[in-house]
C-alpha cells in the first residue's frame, strides 16, 4: 500500500515510529524494568506526543512481545519468561545456525561489506571494556548475517530473540572486559565470517553452534551466579 499523501497522516506514522524507537530502546537498555507500568498520559508529555501515536507504538511493541497490554487498557513492560527460557535457548541456538548457513549460500559482496563494518564497530567496543555497546553491537553483527541470508522470516524471529537476549544479558552482565587483543569475542566473529565468505556451509554451521553455545552458558552461569548472591543465611 502506498503512504497516505495527507500531511497529518504521515506525522502521525512518524509520531508513532519516535515514539516505538524510543520505548524499544528503553526497554532493551532495562531504562523501563519487566513488569513496570508505562503511563500513557505521561509519556505523551514527556514525547509532546498526543495519545494516538502512543496508542499505536504500544500495539507495535506488543506484537514485538516487549509490552503487555492489560484488559483493563493498561500497559506494563513484559517479564521475561524465566520458567520457559530452556525454551528460547533452543530457539536462539537454532536461528544462530540457520542464518549463518543460509549467509554462507547466499550473502554478495555488499553483504560481506555490511558484516565487516559491524565486525569493526563490535571490536571497538569489546576493547573499550563497553558493556552495553557490546550488547547491541553483538546483535547487530549476527542481525547482518541474517540479512545476507535472504530469509525475512528467519530475521524477523532471529531479531526479536536477540532483543530479548539483549535484555537478558542486560539484566545479569556486571563486569567490564579487559581490553586485550586476541580477544576471543572478536576472534569468533572473525573465524564465522571467513567461513562465511568461503561459502562453507559445514564450518558455519559449527562455528554458529559452538558461538551460540557459549553464550548460552554464559547467560546460565550469570543466572546462577545472580541467585547465589540472593541468598540470605
Amino acid at each position: 500500500m502506498a503512504e497516505s499523501d495527507d500531511p497529518q497522516e504521515r506525522k502521525r506514522g512518524t509520531g508513532a515510529r519516535f515514539v516505538y524507537e524510543t520505548l524499544r530502546d528503553e526497554i532493551l537498555n532495562l531504562v523501563l524494568q519487566p513488569g513496570e507500568p508505562i503511563d500513557e498520559i505521561g509519556l505523551a508529555e514527556r514525547l509532546s506526543m498526543s495519545r494516538t501515536p502512543i496508542r499505536e507504538a504500544l500495539v507495535r511493541l506488543a506484537g514485538d512481545g516487549l509490552v503487555t497490554l492489560l484488559p483493563n487498557r493498561s500497559t506494563v513492560v513484559s517479564q521475561i519468561d524465566f520458567p520457559n527460557l530452556h525454551h528460547f535457548f533452543d530457539a536462539l541456538t537454532l536461528m544462530y545456525r540457520v542464518t549463518t548457513r543460509l549467509a554462507a549460500q547466499f550473502h554478495d559482496e555488499a553483504d560481506l561489506q555490511a558484516i565487516r563494518a559491524r565486525q569493526e564497530a563490535f571490536a571497538k567496543v569489546v576493547l573499550a571494556g563497553d558493556t552495553a555497546g557490546m550488547i547491541q553491537l553483538n546483535r547487530d553483527f549476527h542481525v547482518a548475517i541474517a540479512e545476507a541470508g535472504r530469509n525475512p522470516y528467519y530475521l524477523q524471529l532471529f531479531s526479536r530473540l536477540l532483543d530479548e537476549g539483549r535484555r537478558i544479558l542486560r539484566l545479569y552482565y556486571y563486569p567490564a572486559f579487559e581490553p586485550l587483543l586476541p580477544h576471543p569475542y572478536i576472534q569468533e566473529h572473525e573465524a564465522i565470517i571467513a567461513a562465511v565468505a568461503a561459502r562453507d556451509v559445514y564450518t558455519c554451521d559449527r562455528l554458529a553452534k559452538d558461538h551460540a553455545d557459549k553464550i548460552v552458558r554464559q547467560i546460565q552461569e550469570m543466572m546462577a551466579r545472580d541467585l547465589r548472591q540472593d541468598i540470605e543465611i
